[in-house]
């Protein structure tokens, strides 16, 4: 049972970097860095080093090698220094018979492991080469050990030839692969994201041109007017102003648009949820009324502060109205309506449209990766905008009838100036 327990010991320390990349990734907008795999793989290093089995005083086993391997193919050959010296300074710290044989060892292993690292890279195969570093990371112990201190070899076969084995494939095996997995899925859901997000822009643009055409049209027929014919000079005032104010309405979408469009960062900051919400709003009409969609803004408080990103919060609100819209396609009188106001110490927003709605089932999957009811959607928006929104602490609840439309609503948490 002793030995049952040091397996798994040793195989949640070397599964430890793939769950802190789990958490600390889920709602980021970005992979892994080098730094996150120095960091993890040297804390787990330390925690497997201190806690390693030892059925001789002064020999330690652990999945220090497993690691190293894993530093050097993540993280590089910087990583892979930084490991290795955080190794020779602790076990030099614990001390203990071993300490010579284990740096020897440490000596042969370490450029293996480089070269381990670059196979893996160039192979198209990755499990042969783990297979091998799980041997080797098990032969070259053991071969060194029963050189130094055969005894101890002996007097303790079912352990080296039962648990280091055990640690070195699978814990290889584990780690290296679901890593490997987790980070290209998420490199997979950050280019689905972002061609969304491109495509999404694309369409809201395109709606732009239409809307800023028609300011535009009445600019210059004012123009016309004054320039060709003799007015007074009042009624030149008046086309003046009215010019002037159909270019300001111009540039503010135009403004509002391309702040939409910036890449979205993790900085949070006090933000006016009722501005950004008109704001947004009217970034989004032309879009709403190129596809015959009624838009309505009910907003019951001039003000009210939460704790979030501007640009994600308006690609938030952008992905929810133009998925309310789209589905009012097939409406004769279709329109979105958002209200907003504040319950509980809350901001609370809804969003209802009387499009198509959803069944039971659809409600369910909303918010999965990959899931959508629209023939081309990838579901990548709202699995964004539920993770942003979980992320600043806030939640999401969804009212759908099929046939007869959706209402979405947001809770967000208010934010108050200390």
């Amino acid at each position: 049972m002793t030995i049952v327990k040091e397996i798994i010991l040793q195989l949640f320390f070397s599964l430890m970097p793939f769950l802190m990349f789990n958490v600390y990734y889920r709602d980021k907008p970005r992979n892994v860095s080098r730094k996150f795999i120095i960091v993890t793989t040297a804390i787990c290093l330390f925690f497997s080093m201190t806690l390693g089995a030892s059925v001789v005083s002064g020999y330690f086993y652990d999945i220090r090698y497993v690691l190293l391997l894993f530093g050097l193919i993540f993280g590089g050959l910087q990583a892979g220094v930084i490991l290795l010296l955080e190794f020779v300074l602790y076990r030099l710290h614990i001390g203990g018979d071993g300490t010579g044989i284990a740096l020897l060892i440490m000596v042969i292993l370490f450029p293996l492991s480089l070269v381990l690292s670059r196979i893996y890279h160039a192979c198209l195969r990755k499990m042969p080469v783990i297979i091998l570093a799980g041997f080797i990371f098990f032969f070259v112990p053991f071969l060194f050990v029963y050189w130094q201190t055969p005894e101890s070899i002996e007097n303790n076969l079912m352990f080296h030839i039962l648990v280091m084995p055990v640690q070195n494939f699978i814990g290889s095996w584990l780690l290296i692969s679901l890593f490997q997995k987790a980070i290209k899925d998420k490199e997979l859901f950050i280019n689905y994201a972002h061609n969304e997000r491109v495509e999404m822009i694309g369409q809201v643009a395109a709606s732009l041109v239409h809307e800023v055409r028609n300011p535009l049209t009445a600019v210059k027929g004012f123009l016309k007017l004054i320039r060709e014919s003799a007015l007074e000079r009042d009624r030149v005032n008046r086309y003046i102003d009215i010019c002037v104010t159909e270019v300001e309405r111009t540039e503010y979408i135009l403004s509002e648009y391309l702040s939409i469009s910036k890449p979205l960062t993790d900085h949070q900051e006090p933000t006016d949820l009722s501005d950004l919400l008109q704001i947004t709003v009217e970034v989004m009409r032309p879009y709403a009324n190129m596809n015959n969609v009624g838009l309505e803004g009910r907003i019951s408080v001039p003000s009210v502060l939460i704790l979030a990103n501007p640009e994600k919060t308006k690609q938030i609100l952008m992905n929810m109205i133009k998925n309310a819209i789209e589905a009012c396609y097939d409406s004769t009188e279709g329109k979105v309506t958002l209200e907003l106001g504040v319950a509980g110490g809350k901001a609370v927003l809804t969003i209802e449209d009387n499009g198509i709605g959803m069944t039971k089932d659809q409600v369910e999957k909303l918010g999965t990766v990959f899931f959508s009811t629209k023939a081309k959607g990838t579901g990548l928006g709202l699995t964004f905008s539920y993770q942003a929104i979980q992320a600043m602490g806030g939640t999401v609840t969804l009212k759908s009838v099929h046939g007869a439309g959706t209402r979405f609503t947001i809770s967000l948490p208010i934010y108050e100036r200390a």
